[in-house]
């Protein structure tokens, strides 16, 4: 039973018992009970019980509150917190309800930081291996093959050799292409707007979007974290678009407002629907917390999924 209605049930018990024996008792009432006395106190015990009932109702509203607010909060969306008025235990428990919070988000953004952290690293080395090790044995075969066909006289074998460096080649096409992905090269070397383009365009050219690119020429100069969670985001919105959206085009964008620089990536494929966010989206709103950014993941305009992020520029950079 609900608390709401257990300290009513004790009240009315009391309330009744004392009715009772004000219809009762001798002392306090006319023998036997006259009607119209019958009458005044069942009313004044309906008024008391609907007073209590109020009264309770407005007393233990923060308690409700508070019992929501565990059900649903969520740390990856900060600042969910309840209003505290007055002093006393519950506005106490309000207080060390929000201050708990406080130390969950803290607590979520360092370890969120140091997983991140931990999992680029891991990403750089597996596409070094990639491209260092596998990369270059495939090159190495590839050349292999090339020798072989050139020595042989049937034609037979070297038409296979030949499939088989075309398939050797695409493998190895793959696996660069993959290096890439883990390891953006471009965004170190070319900065965001470079990289962000070489996302657009891998997708347009794979797929068969059309991804349309609007980057404002007065976006600031970001630090190294800034541009690798934007860019992150970016490819994981246009790679959820291309596996899940069923759209036809893309729009990407990245502009300034005011001290803040915007990334709104927004498809017309088949939106979201009743889905759960998945390990990509709750990815994406861990990268925003590491640098107090605003991820909102919405309906678009034309019926898709629009992504918008909306990261603050360093001070440092001016």
């Amino acid at each position: 039973m609900a608390l709401f209605w257990r300290i009513f049930g004790l009240n009315a018990v009391v309330l009744g018992a004392a009715t009772a024996l004000l219809l009762l008792a001798p002392v306090t009432v006319s023998v036997p009970v006259a009607l119209t006395e019958a009458i005044v106190l069942i009313v004044g015990l309906a008024v008391m019980l609907v007073a209590n009932a109020v009264l309770l109702r407005v007393g233990l509203a923060p308690l409700e509150r508070v019992t929501h607010r565990m059900a649903t909060v969520d740390l990856l969306r900060p600042g969910q917190r309840l209003p505290v008025t007055g002093h006393g235990g519950v506005p106490d428990l309000v207080r060390a309800f929000n201050d708990m919070l406080d130390r969950l988000e803290d607590e979520r953004a360092t370890s969120s930081a140091r997983a991140l952290s931990a999992q680029e690293g891991e990403r750089q080395r597996i596409a070094r291996e990639l491209h260092d090790e596998v990369g270059q044995s495939m090159t190495a075969v590839l050349l292999e093959l090339k020798r072989v066909a050139d020595r042989s006289q049937d034609p037979r074998v070297r038409t296979d050799l030949q499939q088989a460096q075309e398939t050797t080649r695409s493998s190895l096409d793959d696996v660069r292409r993959l290096a890439r992905r883990l390891r953006p090269g471009v965004l170190e070397d070319l900065g965001l707007i470079s990289a962000l383009t070489t996302l657009a365009t891998d997708l347009s050219t794979h797929t068969g979007l059309a991804v349309h690119r609007h980057f404002d020429s007065d976006v600031p100069p970001l630090d190294q974290q800034t541009e690798l969670v934007l860019y992150r985001v970016a490819q994981e919105s246009l790679t959820n678009v291309a596996r899940h959206a069923e759209a036809t085009e893309v729009t990407l964008r990245l502009s300034r407002a005011d001290d803040s620089v915007q990334l709104v990536i927004c498809d017309d494929g088949r939106g979201i629907g009743l889905a759960q966010e998945g390990a990509g989206m709750r990815g994406m709103r861990e990268r925003a917390l590491l640098l107090g950014a605003t991820l909102d993941i919405e309906t678009g305009p034309h019926g898709g999924v629009q992504v918008s992020l909306s990261a603050p520029v360093p001070h440092s950079k001016g």
